[in-house]
């Protein structure tokens, strides 16, 4: 038996199978090689990379050298590039720009055979306090709207030219369409009942406890009430907050711990499945009066974790469904376990 179930955050509907057992052993996945000779992430080949933009790093190491905990350079093939203008213009009805931006690589650690929620918890906030370190950098930049970091752990999460863990960062001209999506359903839940639709939604879930998978004083990681894929997570500040650039350093460290645990608990579930991770953040805001003067009030940032464990199919590109064969109850239940 299945359910339709609608995601209050991004007013869309996902079909969700209820069946209660769940067959582990079909949803285990091969991990990466061990370490590949050459890696150009891996410490001592930083000269095969661009040069760095941004590094923690032992004190007096020098740059583009070894001695570094994380590290941001620019993609060798990047999809955006930050030189030029944007040059909106029209071609018929069509609206286009140049493909201005910037497309970054964060090298995690520099270690090759060592996955995220492998990493010391004092590691993983090195490489969260980086990435506020690049979004503060990059929103000074007027071109850009928003800047999204993600991740892909996997072959068939798109991890294809590399086994070395890392992360990227695209900064865009534009806002998503799916933040979009979620930032309208934000102020419009706001303007209706003057309360922020997240932090309600996290009252009831911290209240309920079926779809907790873990959580800490500053954090609290469940599974989404209408989860699109299998074992789906996602991880929320407990307290109100818009920005992710203004997490201040003690909560850092909690979202590390918390960020380790639950990929850690995925990991023992599910045998190192591939996923995708991505930061939901809210954008730059344009300078003009009156513009979404409620957006610090009524979006809360997040973190999405998406385990690629079934291909998504023509159903769901046709449609704009998704089919989750399992549902968030037990999918939190197994990682609870872990």
């Amino acid at each position: 038996m299945s359910e339709m179930r609608n995601d209050i955050f991004a007013n869309r509907w996902v079909i969700v199978e209820m069946t209660p057992a769940v067959e582990m052993s079909a949803l285990r996945f091969r991990r990466f090689a061990p370490l590949a000779a050459g890696c150009q992430f891996c410490e001592h080949h930083e000269d095969e990379t661009p040069p760095e933009i941004f590094a923690i790093r032992k004190p007096g190491s020098p740059a583009n050298g070894p001695g570094w905990s994380v590290r941001v350079v620019p993609s060798a093939r990047p999809r955006l590039r930050v030189e030029g203008g944007l040059d909106r213009r029209a071609e018929g009805f069509h609206d286009l720009m140049n493909g201005i931006g910037a497309h970054e690589v964060i090298i995690e650690t520099p270690r090759h055979d060592q996955s995220l929620h492998q990493m010391e918890a004092a590691e993983i906030a090195n490489l969260l306090r980086a990435c506020v370190a690049r979004i503060l950098d990059l929103r000074k930049d007027e071109r850009m709207r928003y800047a999204l970091i993600f991740k892909n752990h996997g072959e068939d999460a798109g991890a294809h030219t590399t086994g070395h863990s890392i992360s990227q960062l695209m900064a865009l001209p534009v806002t998503p369409r799916s933040i979009t999506s979620k930032l309208n359903v934000a102020r419009d839940y706001y303007a209706a009942k003057e309360r922020c639709i997240y932090c309600d939604v996290l009252r009831q879930e911290l209240k309920d406890q079926r779809r907790l998978v873990g959580e800490n004083a500053d954090f609290v990681a469940i599974a989404p009430f209408a989860s699109r894929f299998p074992f789906e997570m996602a991880i929320f500040p407990k307290h109100h907050s818009s920005d992710f650039s203004r997490t201040p350093p003690e909560a850092i460290d909690n979202l590390a711990r918390l960020l380790r645990e639950v990929l850690g608990r995925l990991d023992r579930a599910l045998g190192s499945p591939p996923y995708n991770l991505a930061l939901q953040d809210s954008p730059r805001l344009r300078r003009k009066a009156g513009y979404w003067a409620t957006i610090e009030q009524d979006f809360h940032w997040h973190l999405e974790i998406l385990p690629q464990v079934f291909p998504t199919e023509g159903f769901e590109w046709a449609s704009g469904f998704y089919y989750n064969p399992v549902s968030p109850e037990a999918a939190a239940k197994c990682l609870s376990d872990q």
